[in-house]
């Protein structure tokens, strides 16, 4: 720990930051354990798994962004570890999400006019007929896709495997294994230009992003490269945080990125759907209509992640000449 009167060393912000987060996973999981044995309700456990994910996100995130300063073998282990935990714990939520997301989208657009509705015209009536059967085909292949998913995060959580990770963060919680030399720099001249590299990783993929405007025309298959755009600033957002800064923005630009990459699943998941052989056209009809609206929202949330990151500057007063 730092000495009285002294400025903290880049050992002693990162092992507070790292101590914190592993205390926050440890929580997490005792919430977790008691939600698996009953005794607490659905939305403790479902908070509990959140934490879980957030913990294990922002250990892996520091690790990998700030590895000089820990032991460097330790933290590469521990990090991958931490990702594969927290890939896992995410896909039944996601599915669930993606779910209700889909279910709530055909129940407002089913309910709207022709006008209202994306993709041909053909009226709320026709949509009106698909879309019950459309629903139930969304509910059946992605409540499959979810029970698999929670048979894998129960697995997971009963592993050697996990076990060994909960150990390995219950030991960070106490003691950081910092690599001596690195740490007992000042953060403004260690820390903060390690920091400085996953900010500048997370531009260089901003700058790489097609421009959000009629002239382009839409792409699916620039999904990926907002996908990125959304992990580069998580880890740049957690950095932010381990250093004491201000992540407001950058918690915000992260819900716009978190609404991007929801609607470009579920708009995923209806053209899966809509590929499903011999389903009725009406059916068909509305998982396109369907598929369009969460194309909108795709197109909607890249454009409030712009408004966010890259506001457009106040226009000049307009100098007004006397009469």
């Amino acid at each position: 720990m730092a000495q009285p009167n002294h400025d903290p060393t880049a050992g002693d912000v990162l092992g507070v930051y790292l101590t914190s987060q592993a205390t926050a996973f440890l929580r997490a999981l005792r919430l977790h354990d008691a939600g698996a044995a009953g005794t607490s309700d659905s939305v403790e456990s479902s908070e509990a798994a959140r934490g879980l994910r957030g913990a294990a996100r922002r250990i892996s995130g520091s690790l990998a962004t700030f590895r000089g300063v820990t032991e460097s073998s330790w933290a590469d282990g521990l990090r991958t570890e931490l990702v594969w935990l927290s890939t896992t714990l995410a896909d039944e939520h996601a599915y669930a999400a993606r779910l209700t997301r889909l279910m709530d989208a055909l129940h407002r657009l089913s309910g709207s006019s022709s006008a209202d509705v994306p993709g041909p015209r053909a009226g709320a009536g026709a949509l009106t007929v698909g879309s019950a059967r459309a629903g139930a085909l969304l509910e059946r292949q992605l409540t499959l896709a979810r029970t698999r998913a929670h048979s894998a995060t129960l697995q997971a959580l009963g592993s050697a495997r996990f076990h060994a990770v909960a150990d390995a963060v219950a030991v960070l919680a106490s003691e950081v294994p910092l690599n001596l030399v690195a740490a007992r720099g000042r953060v403004s001249e260690v820390l903060a230009p390690l920091a400085e590299v996953a900010e500048n990783r997370l531009a260089t993929a901003v700058a790489a992003l097609p421009p959000v405007d009629h002239s382009h025309p839409y792409d699916c298959d620039h999904d990926g490269l907002w996908h990125e755009v959304r992990r580069l600033l998580r880890t740049h957002r957690y950095a932010r945080e381990a250093l004491g800064g201000d992540v407001a923005r950058l918690a915000a630009a992260g819900e716009a990125l978190d609404r991007h990459r929801d609607a470009a699943e579920a708009a995923a998941a209806s053209a899966t759907a809509a590929r499903t052989p011999r389903i009725a056209p009406a059916t068909a009809y509305a998982l396109g209509v369907l598929h369009a609206d969460q194309r909108h929202e795709v197109e909607a949330a890249r454009a409030a992640f712009q408004g966010i990151w890259l506001p457009q500057p106040l226009p000049e007063p307009v100098a007004i000449t006397p009469r």
